[in-house]
């Protein structure tokens, strides 16, 4: 069974502006999202669902649905507010979704085959869904996951401090845990350090993080729904609370539920976050085409 592709696309995008998920990056308007779903096609993906809001279906199936008919099987899945499927009778207000945990249980209707989580506004690089299709049809379990490790100096911007998730990995390549770092930078010398209230700390510059690329099988679903009715129940007066993937896979390490695998990559991650982030996304895909990695028109 060929594995599926979960792009997380429910976000707001408050700090870009506007809908960044489905903004033209590449020399004929294609998306990030184009390049994920393209790389994954290549890597033997057999299917992408796409996780939004249900007011964004109307324009994801404008812009994805021409482009990738014949090519894979499409999906979508709805991140709701709606507590009640979960067996909670209340309604809590907030401003924004549960977080990415919660978005990956809105799919458990709807997958049931392995799959991997990625970011909509990510761009990870084919050797990630190389490697992550492999593992999701040669190794994965249900007390097998996967997370891909990126080198943390393929990461950092050049232009201030960014927060990561810095993965400890044990002799066996598995992620004993995670640490979000939230002021990782380049020194001047092109090594990497971090600031914490201690002061700065070096971290090697092939220290493993995590981009939120992650391989599951549907049994996750499962796992994790406990987690989260206590999680609501634990912040339901927090409106800026998130379920995030990390919670949920530090839970099942620490329990003994789950291993995760940490499957080391080389590719250059980059991502948005800001409206000045673009012209450098622009600059690195326009990069990529011109040394042949991306044919200039994506779809043709």
């Amino acid at each position: 069974m060929k594995p599926t592709l979960l792009i997380l696309a429910a976000g707001m995008a408050s700090r870009y502006g506007s809908m960044k998920q489905v903004d033209g990056f590449g020399p004929n308007g294609e998306t990030i999202i184009d390049y994920s779903i393209y790389d994954a096609i290549k890597a033997g993906f057999g299917k992408v669902s796409f996780i939004i809001r249900e007011e964004f279906a109307d324009n994801f199936k404008a812009i994805f649905e021409p482009k990738l008919k014949g090519r894979i099987e499409t999906d979508y899945v709805f991140q709701s507010f709606d507590l009640t499927p979960f067996g909670i009778n209340k309604t809590i207000e907030r401003a924004k979704p549960w977080g990415t945990a919660h978005a990956v249980l809105a799919a458990r209707n709807q997958v049931n085959e392995p799959f991997c989580v990625i970011n909509a506004d990510d761009f990870y690089g084919y050797d990630s869904f190389e490697k992550m299709a492999k593992f999701l049809t040669t190794e994965v379990a249900d007390d097998t996951y996967s997370l891909i490790g990126y080198q943390i100096d393929r990461t950092l911007s050049d232009y201030g401090s960014v927060s990561r998730g810095v993965c400890k990995v044990n002799d066996e390549g598995n992620m004993v845990e995670i640490n979000e770092r939230t002021e990782v930078y380049f020194k001047e010398d092109g090594s990497v350090a971090y600031k914490d209230a201690t002061g700065e700390h070096p971290l090697p510059n092939d220290t493993r993080v995590s981009m939120n690329f992650w391989g599951f099988t549907p049994a996750v679903f499962k796992q994790s729904e406990d987690m989260f009715r206590a999680f609501v129940e634990a912040n339901e007066t927090n409106p800026k609370s998130e379920f995030f993937i990390p919670l949920v896979a530090d839970e099942l390490i620490k329990a003994g539920t789950a291993s995760f695998k940490v499957i080391p990559t080389g590719s250059k991650w980059f991502g948005v976050t800001y409206k000045e982030d673009k012209p450098i996304v622009q600059k690195s895909i326009s990069e990529l085409v011109a040394n042949g990695v991306y044919p200039e028109k994506l779809w043709d």
